[in-house]
């Protein structure tokens, strides 16, 4: 009786493939796909960039849907649809500016936000100002689009006082870096 055997079956085919090619060939072969390689897009990024983003009612979130653009001390203010933490326009702060005596963070974390007066979504830099006791007043925690810890730079729940002098935390601002394409 004839038993399977993998090892032989293996050997073979490997024997087989080594006798039918050489250095040269494998590597004209590697070289021709290195070259051939840029003509084929990545059909993951191809299917990316051929979605068009919904800016419809009904495509908005819950935040998008009830922002406003007059009030930059509420947490309804467009630009803080992923905001966590004390405003910095309630601490004598701006909204892109930290009050005296905090400095930037030098790291941030972003959100995309939808301005309702043009329905254009901007990407939105959400910076800590650091090195004062908490603000405590206006505090926000509004959640838009925002991910999971293992994507920290979406995240809003970590304290974003990396780089700076302290890690005490005073109010976070919200800079709009540019329109989200």
């Amino acid at each position: 009786m004839k038993t399977f055997n993998a090892d032989a079956l293996g050997e073979k085919l490997l024997r087989k493939l080594a006798g039918g090619s050489s250095r040269r060939s494998m590597l004209t072969r590697l070289g021709a796909a290195l070259v051939a390689a840029p003509a084929f897009p990545l059909l993951p990024v191809s299917r990316a960039e051929a979605a068009k983003p919904d800016r419809s009612p009904e495509a908005k979130t819950a935040f998008a849907r009830t922002a406003q653009t007059k009030d930059d001390t509420k947490c309804d203010y467009w630009r803080y649809c992923a905001i966590d933490g004390a405003l910095c326009t309630c601490c004598g702060g701006g909204i892109h500016s930290c009050p005296a005596g905090s400095e930037p963070s030098p790291v941030s974390w972003v959100g995309t936000c939808i301005n309702p007066d043009d329905s254009k979504a901007y990407l939105i830099a959400y910076r800590d100002c650091c090195g004062k006791p908490a603000c405590g007043q206006c505090g926000c925690d509004n959640t838009d689009r925002e991910t999971q810890l293992y994507m920290p730079q979406l995240n809003n729940d970590i304290i974003w006082c990396f780089g700076t002098s302290s890690m005490e935390y005073h109010c976070s601002t919200a800079v709009m870096v540019g329109a989200a394409s």
